[in-house]
């Protein structure tokens, strides 16, 4: 009667895990079937449907790779629109100056 208890407990402890890991996982580490029918197998064959999730439903390597974070310094794009910034600030500082001198030619009445 004891160890019936204990595996009554186990079970549901890893069913409760089985669930939880189910509903927080991203979607494209699910494997085999939606997350919905992976709740349900859990449910109806209790044990034997959380050992089904993790060892058939659920991708351990990860769905997508980890995007690497890049400081602005090494970004390609970034350093890309900086110069173009500043290509952008010297065209306006030079049309400025170009009317300013314009200003100058021109005396006012």
């Amino acid at each position: 009667m004891g160890r019936l208890l204990v595996f009554g407990v186990v079970a549901l402890v890893l069913d409760v895990f089985a669930i939880v890991d189910v509903v927080i996982i991203d979607r494209s580490r699910v494997r085999a079937f939606p997350k919905a029918v992976w709740i349900v197998i859990i449910l109806a064959v209790p044990f034997v449907g959380a050992l089904l999730w993790f060892i058939v439903g659920r991708s351990w390597g990860g769905g997508k790779p980890e995007r690497r974070v890049v400081a602005p310094d090494d970004d390609p794009a970034f350093l890309r629109n900086l110069r173009l910034q500043e290509d952008q600030d010297e065209r306006i500082r030079r049309l400025e100056q170009e009317l300013a001198d314009l200003d100058d030619d021109n005396p006012k009445d």
